[in-house]
C-alpha cells in the first residue's frame, strides 16, 4: 500500500499548530524542524499570525491547493468540523493525533462515527486519531509530525529499521533505546485507533521500502488476522519481521483488552499467529530491542555456527550457556587453528570454544587469534561473538581498535561485548559501531542477539 503522502509529503498543513512548547500543536512544529523535514510547512490556526517562522493560515480555505498531508491537533470536539474542511479543500491524507474517539465512551464513539462518514463521503484516508504520530528519516526526505519526545538515530549504510507500534509509550521507549544502543531506527509508526490505518497497511507499506531492512511489531490485536498473515508473510520473504505481541497470560490480556479493545487471546494463539505469518517472535521489549540491534547490523542474520572469543573464564561459560540455550552451534575449531594457538598462546589458555586468552591479553593477543581464525577457520563459523573484560592493567584502547581495524576482514558476522569498569566505554563502543560491529553490556545479550538472528535463517 503507498502511503507516501502520509510519510513523504512534500506539504504538509497543522490544525492547531502553535509555539507554546507544552502544546501538542507546538511539538508537532518543533519536531518537523527536528527532523529536518524540508518540505513546506503551513501551521493552520484562527489567530493568524506566524508561527516558528512560517506565516500562518486562519483556515484550510485560505491555502493555494491542498497539501499533501494534513495533521490535525485540535481539541476532540472540533475534529469533524475540521475533518469536513479538509475534505472541502481537497485534502485527501488526515493524520489526526488527539483522542477522544472509539476508545472515549459513549460521545467518543458518536464522535468516531461522524468521522468516519466525513471521509467516507470525501474520500478522506485517516491515520489515527489517538495516535502520537508517525516518523520517517528517510534520507532523501526525513519528517516527522508527532509529540513523540525525540527522534530516533535514522538509518546506517545497511538501511533503517522501521517499528509499527500500537502503543505511544512503547514507541517512545524504543527512540529511548535506540539512541542509547547505536540502533539505526528510522521509522516509527503510532498505529492509535487505526480508522483507516491500521499494523497490516503499515507493514505492507514498510516493508514495500528499499530504505527498510527490518521491521519491528509491537501489536495487541490485528483487525484482519488472515490479511495480516499473507502481508507478513510475504514481506518476510524479503526482510526480517520482528513481533511482540503483547497479552499472552490472563492479565495481560486483559490489560491489552482494556487499552485497544483487543479480543481475549493467550501464548498458543499469538505462537500460532505469529508463527503463519513467518515472523520472528520474541516476548520482551528488550528482546524486540536486541533484535533490532543485530538486524540492523547484519540484515540477512546468522548461521548457528558461532566462535566465542574471550578473555575471561567465567564470561565465557556464561555466553556458551546461552549460546546453547538459543539453540547456537559452539563448533570445535579446526586442528590447523588449534595447533597454531596452542604454540602461540600462554599454557594456561584454554584451546577450545569458547577460546580464552587469559585476562591480561592485549590487542597482540587478540590481534592473533583473530588472524588464526581468518586464515585457518573462516569457512568453520558462521560468526564470531567476542567477550572482553577490562582489567586494571591493560589498556583497552589498542585492543578496541586491533578489533575495529580487524572486522574491516571479517567475512563472517561479528559482534563483541564489553564487562566490568568501562572508563572509555562510550569511546570504545562507538569505534566498534563504527566498523559495522554491534557492541554489549554484556555477554548473555550479545548471545540472545545471535540467537535470534539465527532464527532469520532458519
Amino acid at each position: 500500500m503507498n502511503l507516501d503522502g502520509f510519510f513523504r509529503p512534500r506539504s504538509v498543513a497543522v490544525m492547531g499548530a502553535g509555539e507554546r512548547p507544552g502544546s501538542s500543536g507546538g511539538a508537532v512544529m518543533q519536531n518537523l524542524r527536528l527532523s529536518g523535514y524540508e518540505g513546506q510547512v503551513i501551521p493552520v490556526n484562527p489567530k493568524g499570525g506566524s508561527v516558528f517562522g512560517h506565516e500562518a493560515k486562519t483556515s484550510l480555505t485560505e491555502l493555494d491547493g491542498p497539501a499533501d498531508l494534513c495533521v490535525v491537533v485540535i481539541r476532540p470536539d472540533l475534529i469533524p468540523g475540521a475533518l469536513k474542511e479538509a475534505g472541502e479543500t481537497g485534502h485527501r491524507n488526515v493524520l489526526i493525533l488527539p483522542g477522544g474517539f472509539a476508545e472515549a465512551g459513549d460521545e467518543g464513539l458518536k464522535r468516531d462515527a461522524e468521522a468516519r462518514d466525513i471521509a467516507r463521503q470525501y474520500g478522506i484516508t485517516v491515520a489515527g486519531p489517538n495516535c502520537a504520530g508517525l516518523i520517517s528519516l528517510d534520507r532523501s526526505l526525513p519528517f516527522a509530525a508527532t509529540f513523540l519526545r525525540d527522534m530516533p538515530p535514522g538509518p546506517n549504510t545497511k538501511g533503517g529499521i522501521a517499528l509499527i507500534s500500537q502503543s505511544g509509550a512503547i514507541a517512545e521507549e524504543a527512540i529511548a533505546a535506540a539512541n542509547r544502543s547505536h540502533i539505526p531506527l528510522a521509522t516509527v509508526v503510532s498505529v492509535g485507533n487505526a480508522m483507516h490505518l491500521g499494523v497490516t497497511e503499515y507493514l505492507d507499506h514498510a516493508g514495500s521500502q528499499d530504505t527498510v531492512s527490518c521491521v519491528l511489531l509491537y501489536i495487541e490485536s490485528v483487525a484482519d488476522p488472515e490479511a495480516f498473515v499473507r502481508t507478513c508473510r510475504r514481506i518476510a520473504a524479503d526482510k526480517p519481521v520482528v513481533a511482540l505481541m503483547g497479552g499472552r497470560t490472563g492479565p495481560g490480556s486483559r490489560a491489552a483488552a482494556a487499552h485497544t479493545g483487543a479480543p481475549a487471546t493467550d501464548d498458543d494463539g499469538i505462537g500460532k499467529l505469529l508463527a503463519d505469518a513467518c515472523a520472528i517472535r520474541v516476548r520482551s521489549l528488550r528482546q524486540l530491542m536486541l533484535a533490532a540491534k543485530g538486524f540492523g547490523a547484519f540484515p540477512d542474520g546468522i548461521g548457528k555456527r558461532v566462535l566465542l572469543l574471550s578473555n575471561s573464564g567465567g564470561p565465557g561459560v556464561l555466553a556458551a550457556d546461552e549460546a546453547a540455550a538459543q539453540g547456537l552451534d559452539l563448533a570445535p575449531l579446526p586442528n590447523v587453528m588449534a595447533d597454531e594457538l596452542r604454540n602461540a598462546l600462554p599454557g594456561e589458555a584454554s584451546v577450545a570454544n569458547p577460546i580464552d586468552l587469559l585476562a591480561d591479553a592485549r590487542e597482540d593477543r587478540f590481534g592473533m587469534c583473530f588472524r588464526s581464525m581468518l586464515d585457518h577457520a573462516a569457512g568453520s563459523f558462521d560468526a564470531v561473538l567476542g567477550v572482553h573484560v577490562v582489567p586494571f592493567m591493560v589498556d583497552a584502547d589498542p585492543v578496541v581498535a586491533k578489533l575495529a581495524e580487524m572486522a574491516a576482514e571479517c567475512p563472517v558476522p561479528f559482534m563483541h561485548s564489553m564487562m566490568g569498569t568501562l572508563p572509555g566505554r562510550d569511546g570504545w563502543f562507538a569505534s566498534l559501531e563504527a566498523a559495522g560491529v554491534p557492541a554489549f553490556d554484556n555477554v548473555e545479550d550479545m548471545a540472545e542477539c545471535a540467537g535470534i538472528l539465527a532464527r532469520r535463517r532458519a
